[in-house]
């Protein structure tokens, strides 16, 4: 198990939070699955359902584990190729969606071979983070005119978004939100940046204008149900998502400071997602405020993880890479939080690392795995650093026993940085002293 621990490399305070959360879901996603099972075979037997949650688990951190290993900077070069691909997955994903359970599901696709379902906008997120990333790296010292900027970074975004938004608009205003921000710390202009937001209103704008005009485009079918959302979060008008929320809130009043305990949950078997959407009002049923409190402190640890690595990365791009994949998964918690204890109306965002789910958890640990590569180049060029002043150290002292007690030692010798690599010991000067 030590040398295991020993091949993780990369910020071992990150590792260790991705752990906790992994390791604590199991209880939630079993004790919250039982409906499912009802629904599903009519038993009850959870069993099922915690061995998927298992390999999925496992699944993404192997991903995080082969993803941290790959040099981050290789991702600059792989999100301009990407990119396209992902939009022809989420233009595919928009015609060939399929109905599961009864609900539209244009959002997912069907893996072949494989039988499993995909969410592509999962994917298209990151993808779309590190694209903005390389761009304002890129860019930070050339001051490109607004016109090129808009050419290579904004319309991009726009197509990306445009065709997210017709499944899913929380996912799309979650992203839009998460680029003005990663623009804003990779200071791009305000005033640019003020025009984009007026831009993307007015086609949000523009697009409800079109739905209005043909409601029964399947393009256009999840406008109504937007609506209806924020019509029942304004409103005390009853609706199958007010259902959602009473049943929520009847959890999370259940759960009191210590919870009913692990399994104990009665709202289980009456909250639809109860194991992937709305599993924080499980979790606060079953473990009390204390529980449901010390989740939301476990992510605000990571979110302040993730700023100590973006410090401390030891390039502009790998900054703005850990900004732009980290605090979306953050605040997509957030959310989803809320949304459980009705401050935002329902989403359908998940919790990272705990809600059930595959693509869901696979592309959290995707992007987990692109920022423990960024803080694994710190820890390398620390190493480094270290090794160097080992070696200049032994030197000195190699010399100092070499000169005589009158011999004037140059200046120079200590002040010189070695002329030679690690990995490279041919030209390591203290040979030269040793074989006198």
């Amino acid at each position: 198990m030590k040398e295991l621990v020993n091949k993780l490399k990369g910020d071992r305070v990150i590792w260790s939070f991705v752990a906790l959360l992994a390791l604590f879901s199991f209880m939630p996603v079993f004790s919250a699955s039982s409906n499912l099972a009802y629904i599903g075979h009519g038993t009850g037997n959870t069993l099922g359902y915690l061995l998927k949650h298992l390999a999925h688990i496992c699944i993404g951190f192997l991903i995080i584990y082969w993803v941290h290993k790959v040099p981050y900077h290789y991702f600059r070069a792989i999100s301009k190729i990407a990119l396209p691909i992902v939009w022809f997955l989420l233009l595919y994903t928009l015609l060939k969606g399929t109905v599961i359970a009864g609900a539209n599901a244009s959002r997912w696709i069907q893996v072949p071979f494989i039988g499993i379902t995909f969410q592509t906008s999962t994917l298209a997120s990151i993808v779309l983070f590190i694209y903005v990333a390389r761009y304002l790296s890129k860019t930070r010292e050339e001051n490109e005119p607004f016109q090129s900027s808009l050419i290579q970074l904004w319309i991009p975004v726009f197509i990306t978004l445009m065709l997210i938004l017709p499944a899913n608009f929380s996912t799309t205003a979650l992203i839009f939100a998460m680029v003005l921000m990663l623009t804003f710390i990779g200071k791009y202009p305000l005033k640019y940046i003020g025009f984009i937001i007026g831009s993307g209103i007015a086609m949000l704008a523009f697009f409800l204008l079109v739905a209005k005009a043909f409601p029964d485009s399947r393009f256009f079918s999840r406008v109504s149900t937007w609506e209806s959302r924020i019509t029942n979060f304004t409103t005390d008008k009853p609706d199958e998502d007010d259902y959602q929320i009473e049943k929520a809130k009847i959890a999370i009043a259940s759960g009191k400071l210590g919870g009913l305990g692990p399994g104990k949950s009665v709202q289980k078997n009456f909250l639809p997602q109860s194991s992937s959407d709305f599993i924080y009002a499980i979790i606060v049923e079953e473990y009390g405020l204390v529980g449901g409190v010390s989740i939301v402190i476990l992510y605000l640890l990571l979110l302040f993880r993730f700023v100590i690595a973006s410090h401390k990365a030891p390039t502009l791009f790998g900054k703005l890479v850990v900004v732009g994949v980290g605090f979306p998964m953050i605040f997509q918690a957030m959310i989803n939080m809320a949304v459980a204890v009705e401050l935002l109306p329902v989403t359908g965002q998940t919790l990272p690392l705990i809600s059930s789910g595959g693509s869901s958890i696979w592309m959290t640990c995707l992007g987990l795995g692109i920022i423990i590569g960024v803080t694994k180049k710190e820890d390398e060029i620390a190493e480094e650093k270290l090794e160097k002043e080992k070696r200049k150290e032994a030197l000195q002292r190699l010399i100092d026993k070499e000169l005589a007690e009158d011999d004037v030692i140059p200046q120079e010798i200590y002040d010189e940085e070695p002329a030679y690599s690690i990995e490279d010991n041919s030209r390591n000067p203290m040979n030269a002293v040793l074989n006198k």
